[in-house]
């Protein structure tokens, strides 16, 4: 048990000596360091805080601007087109061994066709 006890003391007085060696010497609080003196940065704490719609969340100033690439009527088109479409659904392992996902025409297109035949 001594054997035990004198191994175990060893070894603790070893990791104490490790943690000493490691430790750090306490310098205290440093020094702030800045590059503007304290009438510039109060200066710009003024302009800041004066500033309008500092604190307006986004969004709350009325709705954001939107650049539009295309025009209105044909992105809507194109929803009607892709809503309609018989494939809008299918991907190319829905089916079996197949690797066409559909020939049916577009009911659009075919209204379309039709439309612009019926007018001539």
């Amino acid at each position: 048990m001594t054997n035990v006890r004198a191994a175990f003391l060893a070894v603790s007085a070893f990791a104490l000596l490790g943690t000493a060696a490691h430790a750090e010497t306490y310098e205290g609080v440093t020094a702030p360091v800045s590059a503007m003196s304290r009438d510039a940065v109060r200066a710009e704490a003024r302009a800041a805080a004066a500033a309008p719609d500092q604190n307006v969340t986004r969004g709350s100033r009325g709705p954001e601007t939107v650049a539009v690439s295309q025009p209105r009527a044909r992105v809507v088109a194109d929803a009607i087109r892709t809503a309609a479409a018989p494939d809008q659904n299918v991907s190319s392992g829905s089916r079996v061994n197949s690797t066409v996902i559909s020939t049916l025409p577009n009911p659009v297109d075919v209204r379309a066709q039709s439309a612009a035949g019926s007018r001539l």
